[in-house]
């Protein structure tokens, strides 16, 4: 049984700079206690969520959050470690609800928001919704020659309390009033992320690079001593293919058709490890930052350009130090043997997916010729691709179809243009080869028993399995089996069936928020959205600290062994960064989404009164979401829905009229016209277009 917090004290001091919030209630002396972080809304109220070990956990393992009422949050900000006194159920209408008793650590040390100024004193105004009505008041003295409309982070000096606003010094100025590309800026500093890199990092950073480039400036050829142990591939046919605006290229590869029918892939990794030494000023950074953060014309690297963008990409022309995966693969797609090993490279062409793709999709005469020299092994690694394609589909993996927002922005930062990202046959092509080798290298090491960091998808839970499965009922589809252990073939062949339909987008939306979120670990459970028991990041080092550690685990392991001793360590370290770059991870993933959605709004800001086609992507009480054709989504709120008065039927996901019984379901098409957006709050509100209104006949019960 997990432990109680504790007991309602009489005399417990605050912590230094916390206040303790008296508040007397109805509830019997010795109510429950309950710890957790506050996340406010930015209507007023907030939610705690309480942390492991603080209460008695649910029969059913959720542990449910405790809705806060404005009026009981006590100057208790976002991201506070709060006490919470739970109100006896009796006296609410809620499942949980409680009043926060006592602030025990502060989350929020530093707030960026945008700086209003008087004459004699100022507010900076939070950029996070969060901080609803939480103004942060500035004396004179602290401006720091900000200006009305810059962007800038405050240093909180005294929190709210009593129905004072909380206070601060501004200790930085992250743009302008007007500059371009303030607004991500703002969010990039708001996630705590930062672009540029400490000197001590920087000054090793160019250590490395100043001497490889000064060999490259010569002439030079990689020193002996780089070469030793290393296999020449120099004179081999390999090609990195990327998008035309990447610069950290880190995986390479090469294909041969061997005399029996087998090919021989080849796939060169980065070995960004070798310029990266462990326990140094890059290596503890790029542990921190655990990943690359891509926000639309920006990017927040791992590693300083100078080795992600310099001497560790896979440029074409130049030697480059690498970690191969050979795998001779047969025609089932079943890899019959492999070796791991440290190489050299020198990149005969850098590709770019588009070129690919019109050559093996338009038979682009131009291009073939252009790149004769490599075109035979081009039709190889397609043959290939179809194959290891085949094999996974037969084994049940998942392959999710989204499209991807492809956002264009001018010179002031604006967005000029929203539109789908093309995944065509040379995207398909590089991710089927960075599968089998991610796999390839995955099962190797689980048999050598060695410290590795795998990367692990676990089956869904079975309540979530039965909602699902509830769900597809209503397009007249069956998930088969027991959703207490359900294939991911069942799912898969299940994504095949409504490929093409009308509600295809939408069926594929709810099964993967079905899904568990994929994370990183130091034990091997396997990959359910691959089908597959081994399975590791191997080819990003460039871009991905566990890719980073394993490099280093491979390394060892091929050449002079690894000892107990070493052993014992890099159980530790494999532990910490697997931890550490899974939330680096989520972290990443949340702003990546929250600068899509500012862009996505600000894009429909300029479009307000406009009419698009679009599908519903999903239905609540308080009205329906529409997506359009480029990926942006907007809301139609139920009060905006004037000829009937509809109810919402949650398990059939959809809102019927009570008079009409005109029904709005999950994937029905519909033509909306956009009403507002709200670029600071990067919400968009949609009402149904007059013409679709006209049109849309009684449909009765689907």
């Amino acid at each position: 049984m997990s432990k109680i917090i504790a007991k309602k004290k009489k005399k417990d001091g605050p912590k230094q700079g916390v206040p303790f919030i008296k508040k007397k209630n109805k509830a019997a002396k010795d109510a429950e206690l309950v710890q957790g972080i506050l996340s406010r809304h930015k209507k007023g109220f907030g939610f705690v969520t309480p942390e492991e070990g603080t209460e008695q956990v649910p029969e059913d393992g959720e542990r449910q959050d405790i809705f806060i009422a404005g009026k009981n949050l006590n100057g208790a900000m976002n991201g506070d470690l709060v006490s919470v006194l739970l109100i006896p159920k009796e006296e609410t209408n809620r499942s949980r609800e409680g009043i926060i008793q006592q602030i025990l650590t502060h989350g929020v040390t530093e707030i960026v928001g945008v700086f209003e100024k008087n004459k004699r004193f100022g507010f900076v105004v939070p950029d996070d919704k969060h901080f609803n009505n939480e103004d942060v008041f500035v004396k004179k003295s602290d401006w720091k020659n900000a200006e009305n409309g810059d962007r800038v982070v405050v240093q909180i000096t005294k929190y709210p309390e009593e129905g004072n606003r909380a206070e601060g010094r501004i200790s930085e100025i992250i743009s302008k009033k007007g500059e371009p590309g303030g607004d991500i800026k703002g969010m990039i500093r708001q996630y705590n992320l930062f672009q540029t890199f400490p000197s001590r990092v920087n000054a090793e950073a160019k250590a490395v690079s100043r001497l490889k480039e000064q060999k490259e400036a010569d002439f030079t050829p990689i020193a002996p001593e780089e070469l030793k142990g290393r296999v020449d591939l120099r004179e081999k046919n390999i090609i990195t293919i990327d998008g035309p605006d990447a610069k950290d290229l880190d995986d390479a590869v090469s294909i041969e058709q061997l005399p029996g029918g087998n090919y021989l892939l080849g796939v060169h990794i980065a070995d960004v490890s070798h310029y990266v030494a462990e326990g140094g000023a890059m290596d503890k950074e790029a542990l921190k930052r655990g990943t690359s953060v891509y926000l639309v014309d920006q990017v927040i690297p791992m590693l300083p350009k100078a080795l992600s963008n310099g001497i560790c990409s896979l440029n074409p022309d130049v030697d480059r130090l690498t970690l191969s995966v050979s795998m001779e693969i047969d025609s089932t797609g079943q890899v019959v043997r492999h070796q791991i090993f440290e190489s050299v490279i020198h990149s005969a062409h850098r590709m770019v997916y588009d070129d690919v793709s019109d050559m093996l999709e338009r038979n682009a005469v131009d291009l073939i010729s252009k790149y004769d020299d490599i075109y035979k092994d081009i039709l190889h690694m397609k043959e290939l691709a179809d194959i290891l394609h085949k094999r996974r589909d037969l084994r049940g993996s998942l392959d999710f179809d989204f499209d991807e927002a492809y956002i264009t922005l001018d010179e002031a930062g604006i967005p000029v243009t929203v539109e789908t990202a093309e995944r065509r046959i040379a995207n398909r092509m590089i991710e089927e080869f960075m599968l089998i080798a991610n796999e390839t290298v995955a099962e190797h090491f689980y048999w050598l028993e060695l410290p590795f960091v795998y990367r692990v998808h676990e089956k869904p839970a079975m309540d979530r399995m039965d909602e699902f499965k509830n769900f597809v009922r209503g397009f007249g589809l069956t998930l088969h089996g027991s959703t207490e252990n359900v294939h991911p073939r069942v799912l898969s062949d299940m994504l095949k069936e409504v490929k093409g339909q009308s509600y295809e987008t939408v069926v594929n939306t709810v099964m993967l928020r079905s899904m568990k979120k994929a994370f990183y670990d130091v034990s091997c459970d396997g990959h359910f959205g691959l089908g597959v028991k081994f399975y590791c990041h191997f080819t990003s080092p460039i871009r991905r600290y566990p890719d980073l550690i394993i490099h280093r685990i491979i390394k060892e392991a091929i050449g002079a062994g690894i000892g107990e001793k070493r052993n014992r360590q890099l159980k530790k370290k494999t532990e910490e960064a697997a931890e550490l770059s899974s939330k680096a991870e989520r972290h990443a993933q949340e702003l990546e989404r929250e600068v899509e959605k500012l862009k996505k709004t600000e894009y429909m800001s300029y479009h307000i009164g406009e009419s698009f086609e679009g599908v519903i992507s999903g239905v609540t009480n308080f009205g329906f979401y529409v997506e359009l054709t480029n990926t942006i989504e907007g809301l139609v709120r139920v009060e905006s829905l004037k000829d009937d008065y509809y109810d919402y039927e949650q398990t059939k996901y959809r809102l019927i009229g009570q008079r009409t019984h005109k029904i709005y379901t999950l994937g029905d098409k519909v033509r909306i016209q956009v009403a507002r957006a709200e670029v600071n709050d990067k919400e968009i509100d949609f009402i149904v277009a007059e013409e679709e209104t006209k049109a849309k006949k009684k449909t009765g019960a689907k």
